[in-house]
């Protein structure tokens, strides 16, 4: 390792080159976000207003249809790999629908459940981490208490989950099931079964965000089992909410969220969503039928994305591999899919590379975002979103963060 006084002269170097590079959210890069510039000329002309392709007359232009048009739910069905009666669209964003649902459990409480959440003493979510911030601000807003469970390679720390699901004030828990996010495990089929089998209270709900069962960077993606079939198989289908989008295959802010749950959850969601709204963007939804209309045209889109991606995120392994792969300084995941690296440092240190980072012109996602109320117990997780700058942009910005855990590191130690 470089002494102190050469790691200081490189990263001198470093500010020296005036770089702005963010790289704090996982965004789609607008050469993305133009593999579906086609959604833009879609409907043209009325019959394409008018007419839902089920045959049903449907006119896109008015009120009504909650639970979304017939042939977006049947593609929506395809995607998740239910029935289509089991799956509803709605709006751009699955994030919302996430955020609807727990809203109305705190309110009106859950089919079967005991009651409003909000009257249960000390209700609390489980949060797999490092995790999804979005995820652990939800609870953040409605008071929800939330507890750690940590992963290995094949997803959440079961024996964990199952101790803490027993007790019945844990009414929640969130997973990334494929790709997780940051740090990109694909569950394993023994963790979904686990899942699917847990023994917990009436009110608790599994909210399975599966942003990414498509967004894989191999030819050859791991397969996984049905998540929705294995709680059908246990008698335990009230217990799962699952979430997805198209917002990373099509335009990320102008895409269609889908929830699939059991057929008495789906009447409870819609029941309380109907109070907000008289139905969703319905031409929205015909765009994206008429433009993405099968599995298949969605898998060649899909692979258009991971052509754009792979080099990115081989550029991140590429220069961690020459900066401190020889070192016990830092360790970081090979992600197969999803849209991020996880990188830990040694403890005590990721605020400080973050920082560091930030004044050489990388802007990072915040230290412990990746944990509930922004407090990584360690100190070491730093979540790297590469899906946005240029491959030159990352090379440049590996090449910074590497620098700041050297530099760091050496302070620390000396």
């Amino acid at each position: 390792m470089s002494t102190m006084s050469e790691l200081r002269q490189r990263y001198s170097g470093l500010q020296a080159r005036g770089l702005k590079l963010d790289m704090s959210r996982g965004k789609p890069s607008p050469t993305q976000l133009d593999l579906s510039a086609g959604l833009l000329d879609i409907p043209s002309g009325p019959l394409s207003l008018y007419d839902d392709p089920d045959g049903s007359k449907t006119d896109m232009r008015n009120y009504g249809g909650l639970a979304g048009i017939k042939p977006m739910r049947g593609l929506a069905a395809d995607f998740l790999e239910v029935d289509p009666d089991e799956v509803i669209v709605g709006g751009n964003s699955s994030l919302s629908m996430m955020y609807d649902t727990i809203n109305f459990a705190l309110h009106f409480g859950v089919p079967g459940g005991t009651g409003p959440w909000g009257k249960i003493p000390s209700a609390r979510f489980l949060c797999v981490v490092p995790g999804y911030d979005r995820h652990f601000a939800i609870c953040e807003e409605f008071g929800i208490s939330m507890i750690n469970v940590g992963m290995d390679e094949s997803g959440p720390l079961m024996d964990d989950v199952e101790k803490l699901v027993s007790d019945e004030k844990v009414v929640g828990m969130w997973i990334v099931p494929r790709y997780s996010n940051p740090s990109g495990q694909v569950f394993s089929d023994e963790v979904i079964c686990r899942l699917a089998s847990m023994q917990t209270g009436t009110d608790f709900r599994l909210f399975c965000d599966d942003a990414y069962r498509v967004h894989h960077l191999t030819k050859s993606p791991r397969k996984q089992k049905n998540m929705f079939e294995a709680f059908q198989q246990e008698g335990n289908l009230d217990k799962l909410l699952l979430f997805a989008s198209t917002s990373k295959i099509t335009h990320a802010g102008a895409g269609v969220g889908m929830m699939a749950a059991s057929e008495r959850n789906l009447e409870w969601y819609l029941k309380h969503k109907g109070y907000s709204t008289i139905g969703p963007d319905k031409i929205n939804q015909l765009r994206h039928y008429i433009f993405l209309r099968s599995m298949d045209r969605i898998h060649a889109l899909m692979d258009q994305h991971a052509d754009l991606l792979l080099p990115k995120f081989q550029a991140v392994q590429t220069v961690l591999d020459r900066e401190l792969g020889s070192s016990d300084l830092a360790t970081w995941s090979r992600p197969e899919g999803g849209y991020f690296v996880s990188l830990d440092t040694k403890p005590r240190l990721a605020g400080k590379v973050v920082a560091l980072a930030a004044e050489a012109g990388v802007k990072l996602t915040p230290a412990g975002a990746t944990f509930p109320y922004g407090a990584d117990p360690n100190d070491s997780n730093i979540r790297i979103a590469p899906s946005f700058p240029s491959v030159e942009e990352i090379e440049q910005a590996m090449e910074v963060l590497a620098v700041c855990i050297m530099l760091a590191t050496a302070g620390q130690t000396g």
